[in-house]
């Protein structure tokens, strides 16, 4: 993909490079945004509350809900964090926006960026819907159980591991004083 300051790239100015090149980035969020979603819709209306069926010997199918944030984080809570957690998600989709905006020629950033944004719109979407995330992957082993997820947090997970090695291989090419 040509960036805006490369030469030789006729027919596009670099104001409308860029709003181009940050659309495909939201139109990949608004996939993960969808196929969250669907995924959601489906345990949602296919199964009942806390009923599982097995599909490997360490990870079932499940419905869940979770009031919380990661792990379950003040699910017990009598409400309002449905609201904060509502306000941090909109509030992080709009700075992941402007800084994808900002952001050129940094594609494994900016994919990690777009993963996040679609996991946090998703989980957003969910609170404002629902009042909880709606959670339906299970993995476990023996009676040890890591706490049952969806795509969104799956985005915000393997966004947050892209950042991470981002960040990691950009120090990595930078030269030792």
């Amino acid at each position: 993909m040509a960036r805006p300051s490369d030469s030789g790239v006729t027919g596009t100015s670099p104001a409308r490079a860029v709003p181009a090149r940050v659309g495909g980035w939201l139109a990949l969020a608004l996939l993960i945004i969808v196929l969250d979603q669907l995924t959601k819709v489906y345990f949602n209306t296919s199964f009942q509350y806390g009923e599982r069926i097995n599909v490997l010997p360490v990870f079932d199918f499940t419905l869940l809900f979770n009031r919380g944030a990661a792990f379950s984080f003040l699910a017990s809570e009598e409400g309002w964090q449905r609201w904060l957690f509502t306000a941090l998600g909109i509030v992080a989709a709009v700075v992941i926006t402007i800084i994808l905006r900002r952001t050129h020629g940094q594609p494994r950033f900016s994919l990690a960026l777009t993963l996040i944004l679609g996991g946090a719109i998703g989980n957003v979407i969910d609170r404002v819907v629902y009042g909880h995330v709606v959670d339906f992957l299970l993995f476990y082993w023996n009676d040890s159980y890591f706490p049952a997820f969806n795509l969104a947090d799956v985005g915000i997970t393997c966004g947050a591991v892209l950042l991470v090695l981002d960040e990691l291989l950009r120090a990595r090419k930078k030269p030792q004083a």
